[in-house]
This record gives C-alpha cells, sequence and structure tokens, in this order.
C-alpha cells in the first residue's frame, strides 16, 4: 500500500483555499488580550504617527489592522474585513495598543444609559403631543 504526500491532490484543499494557517499561530497561543477586553462595537483607530514598519515583530495581520483603522471601525468590522475570529482580532488589537499604534473607543457603560422608566416616560410623554 502506497501513502500518499500532502499536497494539492486531496479534495480538501484547492487553490482558492490559500494557505492555512490557525489562528492560535496568529496569536502565538494566546487567547485572551494582554489589555482589558475590547467590546464588539468599540471603535478603534489608528494613531496619525503609527509606523508599523518600525516593529519588525509584527504579523502582516497586525499591519493590515493599522491600515483599516485609518478612520474609526468597530472591532466586530474588523474581524469581518479580515476574515478572522472576533478573539483574535481582539489579541492582535492588545498587541497593537501596548505599542501605542491604535487607541481604542469603548462605548458608554450601561451604567450611565438612562433608566428604562425614564425613557418610557418621554415616549408618553411624545405620544400624548
Amino acid at each position: 500500500m502506497r501513502a500518499e504526500s500532502p499536497g494539492p491532490q486531496h479534495e480538501w484543499l484547492d487553490d482558492d483555499a490559500g494557505p492555512v494557517v490557525r489562528p492560535y499561530t496568529l496569536t502565538g497561543g494566546r487567547v485572551a488580550s494582554a489589555s482589558d477586553g475590547f467590546d464588539l462595537v468599540a471603535f478603534v483607530l489608528a494613531d496619525r504617527a503609527a509606523d508599523p514598519s518600525a516593529h519588525p515583530e509584527l504579523h502582516p495581520e497586525h499591519v493590515r489592522l493599522v491600515e483599516l483603522t485609518a478612520r474609526p471601525v468597530p472591532v466586530a468590522e474588523l474581524a469581518a474585513d479580515l476574515d478572522l475570529a472576533v478573539g483574535v482580532v481582539r489579541v492582535l488589537l492588545g498587541d497593537l495598543l501596548m505599542r501605542g499604534l491604535v487607541a481604542v473607543h469603548q462605548p458608554t457603560p450601561a451604567t450611565y444609559l438612562p433608566d428604562d422608566d425614564i425613557l418610557k416616560a418621554v415616549v408618553s410623554g411624545l405620544r400624548a403631543l
């Protein structure tokens, strides 16, 4: 019996798939960001003076994140743009945040939002007009 060598002859591999890189490879096995977690709707903005080329240890995904955040972009959209899991993007953003290449603007915590009773009273008042 002859063993097949790995390669493109396998039916689960094709030219469109591109290179297969596991997410934990991109994060070095880390599953949590070095900083506090990022909310899915938190906006990320690159520092105008950010120069990822000054950090040769960064992966191409880090560089792409800096490019994508030239304008404020939510974390969830970054994950979709890079076609990566949100957890992986959070870890990569933590790396960039620690190097000062990006800033993260978290949404207002729920404790500072108006009470439901106040909102209901406003809606009732508007309906009464």
